[in-house]
């Protein structure tokens, strides 16, 4: 209950704040801007957590970001496995402690890559919730004091369906809300589906990416969130590629 009341006073004050959109984004980070450590907040599922990489403390894909990034950031993991963006899922992002955390760090950028495990049919049967929800967690995030700019990410390819994950469902169903969500709510959008794409080879259970894929994810994030490529890219050979 306590959780939720500090949720929608956060989304109410967001609203009061940022009639109509969350607005400016979709503009890259220059650090120079920054007196302070960029803070950098990863929001998402098993996929950001880094369910099944191996050596996964040293390989997901928020600290390959965060080493890309250099010293300037500081990138935090508040990924949870099996976390639905939909308040009505089976295991709600907005219920778990992590979220409550993310809220707490007061993040100066947001990275939201929500949405894979909300294809389970047990959750998509909400899935009329699903943009309102989504707008929702924005606000609550845009409220924050350090004012973050947020980007929110089209989720990555699943290579079968698995566990109720579906990738019918990620292509017709959460990408195109996802877009309309970022067009609607003037927040920047990443696209993590078309890279990882045709890469069957980086999902080793066929849903979550490995050290490598995980990688390209971080790249992506890199590029959005900079304007540039990654000066340098950590080396496979360092990876411990499941």
């Amino acid at each position: 209950m306590k959780t939720h009341i500090i949720c929608s006073l956060l989304v109410l004050l967001s609203c009061i704040l940022l009639p109509g959109c969350v607005g400016g984004s979709q503009q890259t980070i220059n650090p120079a801007d920054y007196t302070e450590t960029i803070r950098v907040a990863c929001i998402g599922d098993s996929i950001t957590f880094g369910a099944g990489i191996q050596d996964r403390e040293n390989n997901h894909y928020p600290l390959q970001l965060g080493k890309m990034l250099g010293d300037k950031w500081q990138t935090r993991n508040f990924g949870v496995s099996g976390a639905t963006l939909l308040r009505d899922g089976d295991l709600p992002y907005w219920d778990q402690q992590a979220y409550q955390q993310a809220l707490l760090y007061n993040p100066n950028v947001v990275i939201i890559k929500l949405g894979t495990n909300d294809t389970k049919p047990q959750n998509w049967k909400y899935s009329d919730e699903f943009v309102r929800d989504y707008k929702d967690m924005i606000k609550s995030f845009a409220a924050l004091p350090a004012h973050p700019k947020v980007w929110i990410c089209l989720p990555v390819p699943a290579y079968e369906v698995r566990w109720g994950i579906s990738d019918e469902i990620v292509r017709e169903g959460v990408i195109p809300k996802v877009r309309q969500i970022a067009k609607e709510m003037g927040v920047g959008l990443i696209d993590l589906y078309t890279p990882l794409s045709d890469k069957p080879e980086l999902f080793p259970d066929k849903i979550h990416p490995n050290a490598e894929g995980a990688r390209q994810m971080a790249v992506e994030i890199y590029k959005a969130v900079t304007g540039s490529e990654p000066v340098a890219f950590i080396p496979i050979d360092v990876l411990s590629i499941s």
